[in-house]
């Protein structure tokens, strides 16, 4: 496929913008994917080459809290093998069963989603009482995420945030930065997958990669700097509209 300069260049921006959105709250995809859908890229090709760039902007939003000392990688091992051995499970019920079945279901979690951090969640740049322990967290959550992500996608890393601070009780920037490690883990597994079946747009996936490193590195210091003031509003909005735009999906096909 061959691309105009112009083509490409809006790209690299809406790359950046969706890795801005990406390290602050998850739901990159729901800028990027639509844009290349839009540009005549085959749904297959779009969500192949979405989970490349997508992939590379998750691991250097991680990467950025790593260095800055928000996560530790020696501490979280046993998480990150779990949402990776979830996330091959996923993969593989991908082939045995209709994803098409969860399709009802996302827009509901997103929706609850937006109105916890809307109306429910409290302080969050605080500490809280966890409701699950880290071994239960490690054994339950952290897999069952990971196969979300195999499976079906949308809105993990929205789920995976979330999933911190109901169950662990942690501060919205801490589990922001724990939810992009997990979440790098989880689309580097699934990756695998899309470079040996998938069809990646090599082009536009190189493209795309710049304005991800460019757009994540400047979203993970904005919601390490930022915290809840800012996180909070960016997850609510990105909750709603990736459900508006499910729901939208769901009845265009009825």
């Amino acid at each position: 496929m061959e691309f105009a300069f112009n083509i490409l260049l809006l790209l690299f921006v809406v790359a950046l913008i969706a890795g801005w959105v990406d390290a602050v709250a998850g739901g990159g995809g729901l800028i990027t994917v639509p844009v290349m859908l839009l540009i005549g890229v085959p749904p297959a090709a779009a969500i192949a080459t979405n989970k490349l760039q997508g992939s590379v902007g998750t691991f250097s939003a991680a990467l950025y809290f790593v260095r800055r000392g928000a996560i530790s990688v020696r501490h979280n091992v046993r998480p990150m093998l779990a949402v990776c051995i979830g996330s091959v499970l996923g993969g593989y019920l991908v082939t045995q069963i209709h994803s098409e079945y969860l399709a009802f279901l996302v827009p509901v979690l997103l929706i609850l989603t937006g109105i916890y951090f809307l109306f429910f969640a409290g302080n969050l740049d605080e500490d809280r009482e966890p409701r699950l322990s880290q071994r239960a967290y490690n054994l339950a959550a952290a897999p069952a995420l990971g196969c979300y992500d195999g499976f079906f996608g949308p809105g993990t890393g929205s789920f995976m945030a979330t999933s911190f601070v109901v169950l662990r009780g942690f501060p919205i920037r801490k589990a922001t930065a724990h939810a992009k490690l997990l979440n790098a883990v989880s689309n580097f597994s699934a990756l695998v997958y899309f470079i040996f079946f998938g069809q990646i747009v090599w082009l536009i996936g190189a493209v795309m990669i710049v304005g991800q490193l460019i757009g994540a590195n400047l979203g993970a210091r904005t919601a390490l700097h930022a915290g809840a003031k800012l996180i909070r509003p960016v997850i609510v909005t990105v909750c709603f509209a990736m459900s508006a735009r499910a729901l939208w999906t769901l009845f265009q096909g009825v």
